[in-house]
């Protein structure tokens, strides 16, 4: 198998040699063997070629994902002793900084934390080839064929290219491309006349500040949303919002991004596609407004943004940019940030934990990190009834003593909420 990058992907690839890795950390209670997981491993890239697949390039410097026809490379695993139940916080942030070697081996790796009785499984990734909907896919088959080892997990069908997520009456559109030249050349022009800065900003060294809510605190939670009738997404964007404004004040942005899974709204991306990458939107407060007024309005404008996201032009309009790619990058890596942070929420996991000689006691949310402007990010998910908090960031862009105030201040006003509504009377 063969296939270009399209521009999403390529635009995470970046040289190449720059890491732009993702985390995904498991606690795990009992035992498995090595060889276990191992074998389980290449049953992945059994079912998923791209699991194999490294990256070349053509005359022209494009580049392409490519699968040998020959013995695949195995997937590395690193098995490390576990010293602590907080290692795996600082293995994180090393594998954010440990590049792929992406033309010599798969984009996907292990980092065994292993302890007596008790380990961590992080899966790294290169967030060019998977996003968080595909490392749920992988590690639900990863888990499950590490408990048998001869279980069917089925064979995935790739995207070879874009005609596979768009479908054809829509490519063949003439009305749709008309639309995508028109934006697309807009585009284009205006990423080769938008000016970047002559140095990027200096990144400093990043962090993790991690965090649990309790089984009680995350079920109030749950209630407040559905008393309030807005989502778990709304509540945390207003939340952030609000901490961002109170505690880096003017440097404050009002605004924070939200990606979008486009398996969501693209039924030709299949839940077990390897796909890297999705839609983005944009959210802010209303200043005028207090915290309940706010959580109904961002409620609002969320949906009414939902709506308009059109995953087929959008995919497209896209490939039309190429030629400016390296421009866009630049920008990115170069131009002052004007996001407070990204804010992704990857919802109840629902894969199992309960296994013949194992069982996940927690999976931790997953995080990533890459060079393409502000790292700033909030990543959640919830596991067994509890949602699980990391806070991502980088001292170029957010001093650890103002996330450590961060992650103080978001606790602090989820709990203020959560008293309010469920105060007698």
């Amino acid at each position: 198998m063969k296939r270009k990058l399209l521009f999403g992907e390529r635009l995470m690839l970046g040289d190449g040699k720059t890491p732009f890795n993702g985390v995904f950390p498991i606690k795990i209670r009992g035992e498995f063997s090595a060889a276990r997981l191992h074998h389980a491993l290449l049953r992945l890239q059994q079912k998923h070629p791209l699991l194999n697949a490294v990256i070349t390039y053509d005359k022209n410097n494009r580049p392409y994902f490519a699968t040998a026809n020959e013995q695949p490379v195995k997937i590395p695993v690193e098995i490390l002793s576990r010293y602590s139940d907080h290692d795996w916080e600082a293995e994180t942030v090393r594998q954010w900084q440990t590049p792929f070697r992406t033309e010599l081996e798969p984009m996907l790796r292990v980092s065994w934390l292993k302890g007596d009785g008790v380990s961590e499984l992080l899966t790294v990734f290169h967030h060019c080839l998977i996003d968080g909907g595909s490392i749920m896919t992988i590690l639900t088959a990863l888990f499950e064929l590490i408990d048998n080892g001869d279980a069917d997990i089925g064979q995935e069908s790739p995207i070879r290219g874009l005609a596979d997520i768009v479908p054809p009456e829509i490519m063949e559109s003439r009305k749709k491309k008309i639309k995508v030249n028109l934006i697309g050349n807009i585009a284009v022009l205006a990423l080769r006349l938008m000016p970047a800065g002559k140095k990027a900003v200096e990144r400093k060294k990043d962090y993790l500040i991690h965090w649990k809510m309790d089984e009680e605190m995350t079920s109030q939670l749950s209630g407040f949303c559905k008393r309030a009738e807005v989502t778990v997404n709304t509540l945390l964007c207003a939340v952030l919002l609000q901490t961002f404004k109170e505690v880096r004040k003017e440097k404050s942005h009002n605004k924070i991004s939200c990606p979008v899974d486009l398996r969501n709204i693209n039924q030709h991306i299949k839940k077990d596609n390897i796909f890297a990458f999705g839609s983005m939107f944009v959210v802010s407060s209303y200043p005028e407004l207090d915290f309940m007024s706010n959580l109904r309005a961002i409620h609002h404008d969320i949906k009414q943004k939902l709506k308009k996201i059109d995953p087929y032009l959008m995919l497209m309009v896209l490939e039309k940019a190429h030629p400016v790619l390296h421009k866009f990058s630049r920008f990115l890596k170069h131009s002052k940030s004007s996001n407070d942070c990204m804010f992704s929420n990857m919802g109840r996991i629902t894969m199992p934990y309960q296994y013949k000689t194992f069982e996940i006691e927690t999976m931790y949310a997953p995080t990533a990190i890459g060079p393409l402007g502000n790292t700033t990010s909030l990543l959640t998910s919830t596991c067994r009834g509890q949602m699980d908090f990391c806070f991502v960031a980088s001292e170029g862009y957010i001093p650890y003593t103002e996330g450590q105030a961060i992650q103080t201040r978001i606790m602090s006003i989820l709990k203020e909420q959560l008293k309010t509504q469920f105060q007698p009377g």
